[in-house]
Formats: C-alpha cells, structure tokens, sequence
C-alpha cells in the first residue's frame, strides 16, 4: 500500500481535494477532524491540555477560540500544545492506516496541513501539494467566519512557503479554477499512481 500525504497551506484548497480522493473510493484521513475529536469533550487532549492551558478548557472540552487567543498572546505556548497533541493525531493515522491495509486498500491518503513542518513527509510515499495564486488564497481564507488580516497573517507565518512545499512536491494539484478541474488533476494522479 502507498500512502499519499496531501497537504497545502490555508484556503488552498485541501479539504475539497480531500473529497475528490474519497470520491475515488481512496480512503482518506482528515488530521483537522481528528484534532477536533481530541479536543472535544472528554477528548484525549483535553486533560492534558488543561493542566498547560487551563483557561482554554470549556464544558469538559478544549475551548479553541480562547487556546488561540491564549497562543497569540504567549507564542512559546504554541510548540507545549503541539507537544501533547501531534502525537496523539499520529496515534491515529497510524491506526487508520493499519486499518486500510487490512482492508486491501492500494492507496490511503492522509490529509495533514503541517506535513513538512511536522516531519511527516518522511513518513509518505508520494506527496500532493493543492496550490493557488496567493491573492486566491488570501481571498478565500477572508470569506472565512472569523478571519482577520492579521490572524491570516499569522497563520501564513506558521506555514512553509507554498514555493517550497510546491518544490517539494511529488505532484501539484492547481486549485485555482473550477472545482471540477481540480478533481480531474486528481483523478490524473490516482490514475498515474495505480498504472506506476
């Protein structure tokens, strides 16, 4: 089985590529929803979390709104929390994985923002970029509830450059026009893949 590591920087297009692999019948693992999992109630992160970040727990769950802010305000604060939290998302990739294997599975594609920056690109087979011009981007991530310029900046900060995940990539999917274009780019790689 070879697994694909799909990854891009925000509002480049990732979740919708996601669903065109899943559309494929390719299993896919979505890191955010697992993160969302962990920090839900009685999630495995929350009491963890709780003792780093006490005020950023709500109801028994990880309130995300006040850990970003907390995180804006102290930055040092943001590796302690990845500390408790990437490895247990890995803890399930890992399972998911097995799972599809199991399963006959050829290809399995895991869905992870921060591929490069967490490492994780040494652990996949292939790896797919999702890009778009950085005025796309921007615009698509302010459309976004909640979105600031400066929150986007942020963000775009953490992130590798999309020039270099792009240099880094195995393939390149270009999201910038229609979504039924993007989907094609797709269906080119899986096709590509299986006839390798």
């Amino acid at each position: 089985m070879r697994v694909i590591g799909l990854t891009g920087s925000i509002a480049m297009g990732k979740s919708t590529a996601a669903q065109a692999f899943q559309n494929l019948g390719l299993p896919v693992f979505d890191s955010d929803a697992a993160v969302h999992t962990l920090y839900a109630k009685d999630g495995a992160a929350v009491g963890p979390l709780q003792k780093l970040v006490p005020q950023a727990i709500a109801g028994g769950a990880v309130d995300r709104q006040a850990l970003s802010a907390r995180i804006r305000q102290s930055p040092e604060l943001l590796a302690e929390v990845e500390k408790i939290v990437h490895p247990l998302v890995r803890q399930q990739q890992e399972h998911f994985l097995k799972q599809c294997e199991a399963q006959g599975a050829d290809l399995a594609v895991l869905d992870i923002p921060l591929l490069f920056e967490t490492g994780r690109d040494q652990q996949v087979d292939v790896i797919v970029v999702v890009s778009a011009p950085a005025e796309i981007q921007r615009e698509r991530a302010m459309a976004r509830r909640g979105m600031t310029a400066e929150k986007l900046d942020q963000l775009i900060a953490r992130q590798m450059p999309d020039a270099q995940k792009r240099q880094r990539a195995h393939f390149i999917v270009d999201s910038s026009g229609p979504l039924e274009a993007s989907a094609q780019q797709i269906a080119r790689i899986v096709a590509q893949l299986r006839n390798a």
